[in-house]
């Protein structure tokens, strides 16, 4: 006959058992295990939260798919070591260990981990069970993400239906075991969301991981017994967590900041985070209009699906590799690349970069490779296969990676790159002399269009003068809407996307884009404003500026719910 649990324990052993109303509390009382509701008195689960947290504290829900309907529940640990949930003696939930001992005892450790370990084990983390392993949509500090090879066990995030409802959601944060192993964020089956690979540094798509984060410290291990993925912090006094939220679609990492939960970052970040949104051999560019663009030495599949901004076909070969000709494949490289995905690859660290070269070009389907570590001069030797997908560029070059990718010498600009030698001193002459000529022809251009753009930039700040229409600078409109993220798009127009935004003083502001494939001009532009700081109007939302830089042409309105110019923002 089992004992109810006393106050105040950490643990559970054989003779004890866990009722409703009652808990366990982790040794510096951090984390307490017991019964809950989440507003719902007849679903009931068994789970671990933050015990001085009021908000959004639940981290681990043992039974999220099968609630318990009232408080008769109880919690035991068996003969062979294992915790059982039990309902009008129905088991509900219970851990599987293969692993029997003699004196076992269930314990909430200050981690938030709930462990299953023998009494008499003199190792600290020899443990039978560990709630760690099972996570539901909270990552906590020293919780793997990741593979236990020996085991087959792997080990991932799921995302609850709701806020209020536990049951697991469609979607999952997990290694994938690849080759060259990296992280997706899925929904179902289909991926939605991919890290990148771990590139010795950094996941190639988290630029701003760094390993001199003051707060955090990454962790990637990859061996014959286990692959994984954890953090912990720097500064052990922080409470922080991550958590997948389904309602978002995002994974969200949070720091409690002593009266509510900070959000420090999220994944997906942008919409080129979204997997493979520009289709096959392409990549993409958040801050280019269109996002879309082919690699170099591909082309459109389809052409009008292409100008239509239709992308997922994306690109293929303008001239198909010559492959058994070594002479006639070559590389071009791009800096500042989130590499592709890493589905069909091949890895081999013995090997450097000259090497790892000549055995892409000896594979037919080979095509693209770099180093798999970038950390100091570059190890390694990763290749891919077959088309690249989901590929993004990074306006800073630093933040991303290197990646030589295989064309045919027609697409090459250097014929040195691919292994021709032509000493002739003739076409050294001609060559020189070309460059010469045409380093001339683009200064004259170059020179022609500054004064040109000049003149442009100078008339177009004279018309909208006259207007009285203020000039807003360029970085405080992207950092207003969050550099145009797509969960702050609010519309989307024939001339483009609208996007809700708030400047530094807390002014709410409505920012339409204007598609540099709309037609639209600078006459257009012009015109446009005019029209609209002449409409005043109570009815009307007011045009508080615009800004034009480069392709850029931006119009900025005051932000209203539910307001009245949804045919000038959307039908212009």
């Amino acid at each position: 006959m089992s004992v109810l649990i006393a106050a105040e324990t950490s643990s559970i052993t054989q003779s004890q058992s866990l009722s409703y109303r009652q808990t366990i509390v982790s040794p510096r009382g951090i984390f307490e295990l017991g019964f809950f509701n989440l507003r719902n008195p007849n679903k009931i689960y068994l789970g671990i939260w933050y015990k001085n947290i009021p908000l959004q504290n639940i981290v681990w829900v043992a039974n999220g798919g099968t609630p318990i309907r009232d408080s008769s529940a109880i919690l035991k640990l068996n003969s062979s070591g294992n915790l059982v949930l039990t309902h009008n003696n129905t088991v509900v939930w219970c851990t599987i260990s293969s692993e029997k001992t003699q004196n076992p005892v269930a314990e909430l450790l200050d981690s938030g981990n709930l462990v299953i370990r023998d009494e008499n084990e003199a190792k600290a983390e020899a443990y039978l069970w560990q709630s760690f392993d099972y996570p539901s949509n909270t990552m906590l500090p020293g919780m793997k993400v990741g593979w236990d090879l020996k085991r087959n066990l792997s080990t991932f995030l799921i995302a609850w239906k709701s806020d209020d409802d536990p049951t697991p959601g469609d979607l999952s944060w997990g290694i994938t075991l690849h080759p060259y192993p990296e992280i997706y964020m899925m929904k179902g089956t289909e991926k939605y969301h991919r890290v990148g690979p771990w590139n010795g540094l950094r996941f190639s798509g988290r630029p701003l991981m760094t390993l001199n984060d003051p707060i955090y410290r990454y962790e990637f291990v990859s061996n014959q017994e286990e692959i994984y993925y954890r953090w912990s912090l720097k500064q052990t006094s922080l409470v922080t967590k991550v958590e997948l939220n389904q309602s978002a679609q995002e994974s969200q990492r949070y720091l409690w900041s002593g009266k509510s939960w900070t959000l420090y970052s999220t994944m997906p970040e942008d919409y080129c985070d979204h997997y493979g949104v520009c289709g096959a051999n392409t990549y993409c560019t958040t801050s280019a209009s269109p996002i879309c663009e082919c690699l170099k030495g591909f082309t459109p599949k389809s052409p009008a699906k292409w100008n239509s901004m239709e992308w997922s076909e994306g690109c293929v070969l303008k001239n198909p590799i010559r492959c058994k000709d070594k002479l006639g494949d070559g590389f071009v490289s791009m800096d500042g690349l989130k590499v592709p995905d890493t589905n069909y690859t091949y890895v081999d660290e013995t090997i450097d970069l000259k090497q790892c070269r000549t055995k892409c070009l000896n594979s037919c389907s080979c095509m693209a490779y770099t180093n798999s570590n970038i950390s100091g001069a570059g190890s390694g030797c990763v290749m891919w296969y077959g088309d690249l997908f989901d590929i993004k560029l990074y306006s800073n070059p630093e933040n991303g990676q290197r990646l030589y990718i295989r064309l045919n010498s027609s697409e090459l600009d250097v014929k040195g790159s691919i292994g021709h030698k032509k000493n002739s001193k003739l076409i050294f002459v001609t060559s020189i002399a070309a460059i010469f000529g045409v380093m001339l022809a683009i200064y004259f251009v170059y020179r022609r269009n500054t004064i040109e753009k000049s003149k442009t930039k100078e008339k177009i700040e004279r018309q909208l003068d006259v207007l009285d229409v203020p000039l807003f600078d360029l970085v405080s409109i992207t950092t207003a809407t969050n550099n145009f993220s797509l969960n702050n798009k609010i519309g989307q127009g024939g001339f483009g996307p609208v996007y809700k935004g708030k400047f530094v003083d807390g002014r709410e502001i409505a920012v339409k884009r204007l598609s540099s494939s709309s037609g639209q001009g600078i006459t257009e532009f012009i015109t446009e404003v005019s029209l609209i700081a002449k409409l005043q109007h109570r009815n009307l939302v007011k045009l508080l500026g615009c800004c034009f830089r480069g392709k850029e042409k931006l119009l900025v309105y005051e932000y209203m719910v539910n307001g009245s110019l949804d045919k000038f923002i959307f039908g212009m």
